[in-house]
Parts: C-alpha cells; structure tokens; sequence
C-alpha cells in the first residue's frame, strides 16, 4: 500500500460494502469486562499468498530516512565556554516566550517557547538551551525527584541530537522524559525514533481530553521506521504507518488508519476520533487489543496456522479479521462489479 500525502484527506478508505465474515460480537469500549475475541477469516488453501514486497514511498516528503531536521551551525549545542557567558535574556522579557515548567493535571510539563519565523527576536536554539539550564539549576524546583517530564514543544522544530541534549539536562536533575507533544512532523518522527511517546498535534487540547468534531479533515499520514517498545505510545491526528513492530506494551492511536509493516503484538486503535470506516493492517497480526471507533477486541485464543497480512475493521457492529489478498478482491469486486 502506498499511502498518498498529498492532502490531508488522502488516507485509505474501506468504507464501502465489506466482505460477509463469521462476526463475533464486540462490546464497546466502556464496557471492558465483556470484550471477547475478533473474528478471524478461515484461511483459504487454494491460493498462495505471495510475499509482500517492499513498502514504496511515492511521496517527495514522506522520504523514510533521515527525516529529522537539518541543525545549522548557529543552532548547535553551546560550548564549554558559552554557558559561563550566556546571551542576553531580558527577565522582562515576555513569560510565553521563555522556557517555563508547569504542573498541570498531575503532570510535570516543559513548555519551550515558540519559534515564529517572522519575529524580529526569535529565541534561538543557544537561547532556549541556556534558558532550561538555569531553570534546572535555579532554587524553584517544586517537582519530586524521577518525575517524568511531558516536553510541549509546539510548532518548535527539533531533531534528535537536540531532544537527546535536553532529555541528559533533565536527567542531570533526576527528571525523565517521557512525552513530546509536537506539531511539527520532523520533531515527532525524531521523538518516535529516540524512544519516547509522541502526541502530534497542533495544540494542547489533548489535556482537557475534548472530543474532535467528526467529519474533520485528518492531518497527512506520519511515517515511522521504528519499533514501538513497551512503554511507548504514539498518537496522532491522520493515519500512522509504521515500518517496524509494535511490540507488546506500546501502542498506536490513530484517527485515521494504522499500516504496520511488520508484527502488531501490542495495542492498535484506529479511527479514534469515533469514525468507524478506519481500518487496522499488519503484516503479523498479534495484538494485545485491537480498538476501531468506540469498538473493541482482543486476539482470537487460537492463532492461526500460518501468519499472513491481515485487515481488522468493522462489520456488522463489531470487528472482524480478514486476510487482506481476501479483502481486497472482494472489496474491489463489489466496488467496481
């Protein structure tokens, strides 16, 4: 499958008549107690699956390496020497636009300052670096040690080597990071490669946990080449497609669909802004629970006897698996005959 991300609606939709499918009934999401196992197809022995190849990027701006932001020298870590003779950061200086540590929910958030493009002072990379160090070396420390730290970069770009500079600041502190909420696809894609759970969105809104409004447009598709470990949770506002495995403990949360190019050994939850025409794919399908809309389910108790590239979705009211080569001829066929 070649995802298209040239719009924000361009995500793979399925919603159209389903293949009839022995269904097990799936409670909703609120009523855990009574989850019971999806449905899966029985594999068919007249036809061979062939081996998938190898997933193709189309598109100029989903390139699968070395997708984390460029840092130009001025932007570098300070030196030795520039700590001891910091740049000049005015204490009038507006509170939005300095580094700042907030608790807010239970929660111990590092929200850095916004980098507008046409500001005439612009808080630079040297600026915000200098800013945390003093805020982690002053006498305002009101957090308990080993806290887990929720990074709120914004619209800010960030890439690996500076997500790992301030992830040993806070470490230096007995602080650990643990959550990067981004807008900005290159930060998320670094957060996700370096281990830590990833929220991209535009906003904070996620803390107030305010339903979206159905029938809005998904953001483009994020592209991770990467394993989700144990611990690790990436959500985002489109569909998210993954070459790698998700290993047992992480999680995926899409509002659109979720393509894992590998094994599903941990939790998926697709169209999870409440749309149920959204579909769970992967290579290996072993999940902990599969989640679509408000619907959701565990893995059937009996594995099958040979793994192949599976579908979960939505049909008749709960979710069902199916082989995906099955899936797609007869979608098409009833699409198109």
């Amino acid at each position: 499958m070649n995802p298209d991300t040239s719009s924000p609606s361009a995500v793979t939709s399925l919603s159209e008549t389903l293949p009839e499918e022995t269904s097990a009934q799936m409670p909703a999401a609120n009523a855990p107690a009574q989850t019971s196992s999806a449905a899966r197809s029985p594999q068919s022995s007249s036809t061979e699956t062939p081996a998938p190849g190898p997933l193709e990027d189309t598109s100029p701006q989903t390139a699968w390496e070395n997708t984390s932001p460029q840092v130009s020298p001025q932007d570098t870590l300070p030196q030795t020497g520039s700590e001891a003779a910091p740049s000049s950061i005015s204490t009038e200086t507006n509170p939005n636009l300095q580094v700042q540590f907030k608790s807010e929910e239970g929660r111990l958030l590092l929200q850095l300052p916004p980098k507008p493009e046409n500001s005439r002072s612009p808080i630079s990379w040297s600026d915000l670096w200098l800013q945390l160090k003093q805020r982690l070396n002053g006498g305002e420390r009101f957090w308990q040690p080993h806290t887990e730290v929720h990074l709120v970069a914004g619209d800010r770009l960030l890439d690996g080597r500076q997500l790992q500079a301030i992830a040993e600041a806070l470490k230096e502190s007995q602080l650990q990071l643990k959550w990067v909420y981004t807008s900005r696809r290159q930060t998320a894609v670094a957060a996700a490669t370096a281990g830590y759970s990833v929220d991209q969105n535009s906003a904070v809104s996620h803390f107030s946990q305010t339903p979206k409004a159905t029938g809005q447009a998904l953001a483009d598709p994020l592209y991770l080449q990467t394993t989700i470990r144990s611990g690790v949770e990436i959500r985002h506002p489109g569909t998210v497609v993954i070459l790698g495995d998700v290993n047992p403990g992480g999680s995926v949360i899409a509002d659109g669909d979720i393509l894992i190019w590998g094994h599903l050994r941990g939790v998926a939850h697709a169209g999870a802004s409440g749309q149920s025409k959204y579909r769970i794919m992967a290579l290996h399908m072993q999940p902990t629970q599969l989640r679509i809309a408000d619907k959701v389910a565990r893995a059937p108790e009996t594995p099958p006897a040979r793994y192949q590239p599976e579908v979960a979705y939505i049909g008749s009211d709960s979710i069902r698996i199916a082989i995906a080569t099955e899936f797609t001829r007869v979608h098409l066929a009833r699409s198109f005959g």
